[in-house]
């Protein structure tokens, strides 16, 4: 018999973080913890309040239910937990860590091993022209050769200018841009803006328009002359009929996973496979999870051999984040076994 318990957990933001959703200071989360004959697991539920499809009143309920009814098993769970997808993430995570020799090793690989390293971007948030120069002049200067930037909170052309200053210094060959628009154009202006952000031959843009508007979202990547790559489109899309009708609609040039938000692991591999039928690429996000999160998705990552840089550099964002193995060395994460988990809830 398995027990199961859970705990709510408050991350705190060294330094307030802007999105086009406002400015965030505080993340919660949830941890599920089970044990079964002396044998511990633990996975991460990582709500994100405001973004999340599960973020409703009924949250708690859900995990107390699912506490309950542990025993039901990993599958039936996950089809109990369908419009849950952290839960969802945070039961795989669980099962996984309760099945394994050592807590926090799921995938065990050269990865965990820390022979191997999963290539990243560097992420600039939102703010005033100093503050997004500085962070984009700290990246650079640890390694980072892939550089993402949050647009859409400031000046479209202030925006424009700090990347066209990047381009300025380095070529194409030299650092990759992606942009996040978080959904921050309209349909009637995105296809001027995705032109003028084109001439800097960026790699992509993620969500230029907010999710829902399928037919719109279609036309935009039919006609774009910059990559765009669905995130918020995938958040709420529960069922494969529904999945397969969003990639089949819109027809992107990729689509972004955070397993926190699409239905963990299965739901990841889910959209990953009907995506890649239609020759649409994919890359993995972190969705603010703590270290817990975090090192589970990095280790699933790992495994999907995907050769583009991964968007998995959160780790650093929080105060009272847990001490563990990953480490962001020259624009990478590394696994660094000399570096013990610390975790103490």
């Amino acid at each position: 018999m398995i027990k199961a318990s859970y705990k709510r957990y408050i991350l705190e933001f060294k330094q307030a973080s802007g999105t086009s959703r406002g400015i965030l200071k505080t993340k919660e989360t949830w941890f599920l913890f089970l044990e079964k004959e002396g044998e511990k697991g633990v996975g991460e539920c990582g709500l994100f309040r405001g973004l999340s499809a599960d973020d409703n009143p009924n949250y708690e309920l859900k995990l107390q239910w699912v506490v309950e009814n542990i025993n039901l098993g990993l599958e039936k769970l996950l089809d109990h937990t369908q419009e849950f997808p952290s839960i969802q993430f945070g039961l795989e995570q669980a099962f996984l860590s309760l099945n394994s020799n050592d807590l926090f090793n799921l995938y065990p690989s050269k990865f965990t091993e820390g022979e191997k390293s999963i290539g990243i971007n560097g992420l600039i948030w939102m703010g005033d022209k100093a503050f997004m120069q500085q962070q984009i002049k700290d990246k650079l200067e640890q390694g980072f050769r892939t550089i993402k930037m949050k647009i859409g909170a400031i000046d479209f052309d202030t925006e424009l200018a700090l990347l066209q200053s990047i381009r300025n210094e380095f070529s194409v060959k030299e650092i990759e841009l992606r942009v996040d628009a978080n959904g921050a154009f309209t349909p009637e202006n995105a296809l001027e803006k995705l032109k003028k952000l084109s001439e800097l031959e960026l790699h992509s843009i993620e969500q230029p328009i907010k999710q829902g508007q399928w037919q719109e979202m279609a036309e935009l990547c039919s006609k774009t002359p910059l990559p765009i790559a669905l995130d918020e489109e995938l958040i709420g899309v529960f069922f494969t009929e529904n999945k397969v009708k969003c990639i089949e609609t819109i027809k992107p040039q990729y689509i972004i996973l955070k397993p926190s938000l699409v239905g963990g692991i299965k739901g990841s591999n889910e959209w990953i496979e009907i995506a890649s039928n239609l020759n649409i690429g994919n890359w993995i996000t972190s969705a603010l999870e703590s270290n817990v999160g975090l090192n589970a998705i990095a280790q699933w990552t790992y495994t999907l051999n995907n050769p583009l840089p991964q968007g998995l550099g959160t780790g650093g964002l929080f105060t009272n984040n847990f001490n563990c193995p990953l480490e962001v060395v020259q624009g990478s994460l590394h696994y660094n076994n000399n570096e013990k988990w610390y975790f103490n809830l």
